[in-house]
């Protein structure tokens, strides 16, 4: 991510292209390391809403420019265009059946899977909200979020394709380079031709939107990652909750430096955002089975969990490599950026570590006690004023209650919650927070039978959605249309129709929707706020 925004903004500013992968990570750690989750909710939520809006503008106004011509327009514009794409039916751009697209895809596919399952950020922001809240978010987003590729991505990509060889375009007579294309300066280029230096500007800010979202919430996992399943887990077990987010401090410097250092690397080395959309998937996906089976079968061992991304690793790297040779005849950038080797490593790297796993674990066997992650703490920040509201019934003696496991107090800042969720039905009445010592079977369950089946009920939905959404979006929707044909006006006028509808539903689930579904509590931070400024006042 650093090095395709950097990449982008050197390509439309001239910027030396090494201070821009310094300079977009440095803004990022600044106020993640500040505001930490919470800066990162607020950002996210305001820096995708003003991202959408952009895209959408830009789209729109690309498409009603005096020299596309709507619609309509630029389907002849393309038609007229007559660019062969080898290995599309009739060397077409109008059409759904390509050899290269359907093998790109999968490399998607597999690189997406692992984007999510193992960016420990969409853990947090999971655990971070309420489960009958992050079912339906993910659902609901997983389907408008293929507006961005099939909105932008049609209009802009295809009236590229349309002027690149006119003189409307703004490097006329030149055309862009592999290189250019594969480092995403389509659509600079077209906002330039069409929109002028203002449009370029906008997408400045787009990009640089883009890139301090996903940045900061990276940023946020890892250095959670660092300071709780590193340093507290093996460094120093005792370490205070000030201690922890000291440390936590320390690995958002420390990650943002290290993603600076790692794309100037890639940059030298002569990546593009291209060659790292085979990469991606190669690196990423060994985790994902290891993940899965750690939290779904008891069986798996700490030996099996270690060794089987790590052998996965090897070998889809292994695979990816080779193949590079032996069907390029060398290794380098552009050998290792073909289709081909690419797919076959993120085929290896992604079913490789669930054989690797299953092995290790049956040679040694070893049973899981799941109980044990009823031992994990909650960390909280003293020096950050509490967000929890006590509940009117709390006494002192409430407050010095002992867990089950023995005789560890609770955590006065931590009761008013237990107190209030107990309440509610969320929790056990007598569940600490920290049951890090004493006797598995001594341990009670933090949440309360009611809640447990609450959390099934959302999970048998979360799977059924999966399975409804892989078998629309994979199998009935573009396989009936990999056949031979090619859009006419009237099919490609309500193919792109139906795509800008389905960008505009997208702002209303993003912008709009979390709005309304938080007003209540929207409303009670403001009034909180109002009745502050009066009490000073």
């Amino acid at each position: 991510m650093i090095l395709a925004g950097a990449q982008l903004v050197t390509g439309m500013t001239g910027m030396h292209v090494i201070a821009a992968c310094i300079l977009i990570p440095a803004g990022v750690v600044i106020y993640t390391a500040v505001g930490g989750l919470k800066a990162t909710f607020i950002t996210d939520y305001l820096h995708t809403a003003i991202a959408l809006i952009l895209l959408i503008y830009f789209s729109l106004a690309v498409l009603t420019n005096e020299h596309v011509g709507g619609i309509s327009g630029l389907y002849q514009k393309v038609k007229a265009a007559d660019d062969y794409i080898e290995g599309n039916y009739m060397g077409s751009l109008l059409t759904m059946k390509s050899k290269r697209a359907v093998l790109f895809g999968l490399v998607l596919k597999f690189g997406n899977l692992a984007l999510v399952l193992m960016d420990t950020a969409f853990w947090q922001k999971s655990f971070a909200s309420e489960v009958e809240s992050v079912v339906p978010a993910y659902d609901l987003v997983s389907v408008v979020i293929l507006a961005v590729p099939w909105c932008t991505g049609t209009i802009i990509g295809l009236t590229g394709r349309a002027i690149e060889k006119t003189p409307i375009w703004w490097d006329y007579p030149n055309l862009l380079t592999e290189t250019q294309v594969n480092s995403g300066l389509v659509m600079p280029y077209v906002l330039r031709s069409l929109l002028g230096q203002g449009a370029t500007t906008g997408l400045l800010v787009l990009i640089f939107m883009a890139i301090t979202s996903t940045v900061s919430s990276s940023v946020i996992a890892v250095s959670s990652i660092i300071s709780l399943d590193f340093y507290r887990a093996y460094i120093n077990p005792k370490a205070s909750d000030r201690k922890v987010l000291q440390v936590s401090h320390i690995g958002v410097v420390g990650h943002g430096c290290f993603m600076a250092a790692f794309a100037i690397m890639l940059q030298y080395a002569g990546a593009t955002n291209n060659w790292s959309t085979y990469f991606r998937p190669i690196v990423a996906c060994p985790g994902i089975f290891p993940l899965m089976l750690t939290l779904l079968w008891s069986r798996q061992t700490k030996a099996a969990a270690i060794l089987s991304p790590i052998l996965g690793l090897a070998s889809g790297v292994a695979t990816w490599l080779s193949l590079s040779y032996v069907w390029g005849g060398k290794i380098d950038i552009q050998t290792t950026q073909e289709q081909l080797p690419g797919l076959y490593g993120a085929i290896v790297s992604f079913f490789s570590p669930a054989l690797f796993s299953v092995i290790i674990s049956l040679a040694r066997p070893s049973r899981f006690d799941w109980r044990e992650f009823l031992r994990i703490d909650l960390i909280e920040d003293s020096s950050q004023p509490s967000t929890s509201l006590p509940s009117p019934q709390d006494s002192k003696d409430d407050i010095t209650k002992i867990s089950p496991a023995g005789s560890t107090p609770v955590n006065e800042k931590h009761q008013p919650t237990i107190d209030a969720e107990a309440k509610a039905g969320l929790v056990s009445p007598a569940t600490s927070i920290s049951t890090r010592t004493g006797s598995l079977d001594d341990i009670v369950h933090p949440f309360s039978d009611q809640t447990i089946r609450h959390i099934k009920k959302w999970r048998t939905y979360a799977a059924g959605y999966f399975v409804l959404n892989l078998l629309v979006t994979v199998v009935l929707w573009p396989v009936p249309m990999y056949r031979d044909y090619i859009f006419s006006a009237s099919f490609f006028k309500g193919w792109v129709t139906v795509a800008i509808i389905w960008h505009f539903a997208a702002m209303l689930a993003v912008i709009v929707y979390p709005v309304w579904d938080g007003r209540f509590v929207i409303g009670t931070v403001f009034k909180g706020v109002q009745k502050e400024w009066s009490r000073k006042g």
